[in-house]
């Protein structure tokens, strides 16, 4: 049974500390280890709304993409995630699927493209893998942090006690 390494991002600013603790339990639950960057505050970016929680979840899974994707939604939906709601409004429970081992897929959105385009993803996935390499930009995560103009896009990184079990 082959294996995937998988890269989330989760993001909260709605009951923050309470919905991510409890899709990282979740996420425990379906997944068992689980690799947690630290978790940074941010902005809300194209929108008006409360600051984000943002952090980053590794972990390995045998499902098939389509499958963990709806997984991820039921965790989403779990924490009052209401996928009908307006574009650019406050979010309960954000899970972005970031990669999927090396796949490369536009139907899936895979690589995310918020990776290169948000310091709040791009900088807790270089915690948690600093030498994990873009399948399409063929460079680190810790060489595509250090090009990152973050002055535009500031986060804060905050302590993880705010975090259950971490």
């Amino acid at each position: 049974m082959r294996m995937t390494q998988v890269y989330i991002g989760i993001g909260s600013n709605i009951d923050k500390a309470k919905n991510i603790n409890g899709s990282l339990s979740s996420l425990r639950n379906y997944f068992g280890k689980i690799n947690v960057s630290p978790i940074y505050q941010s902005k809300a970016v194209g929108m008006d709304g409360d600051d984000f929680y943002n952090l980053v979840v590794q972990f390995e899974t045998n499902m098939d993409i389509e499958i963990l994707e709806s997984r991820l939604r039921e965790i989403e939906y779990q924490f009052g995630r209401k996928r009908n709601q307006a574009p650019h409004t406050s979010r309960t429970l954000d899970i972005d699927l970031l990669l999927f081992g090396n796949l490369v897929s536009e139907k899936h959105n895979i690589p995310r493209d918020d990776i290169t385009n948000y310091s709040f993803v791009l900088k807790p996935l270089c915690d948690v893998e600093p030498d994990l390499i873009h399948p399409i930009m063929c460079e680190t995560m810790r060489v595509l942090w250090g090009k990152f103009d973050s002055s535009k896009q500031p986060i804060i990184p905050l302590e993880n006690s705010i975090l259950e079990n971490v």
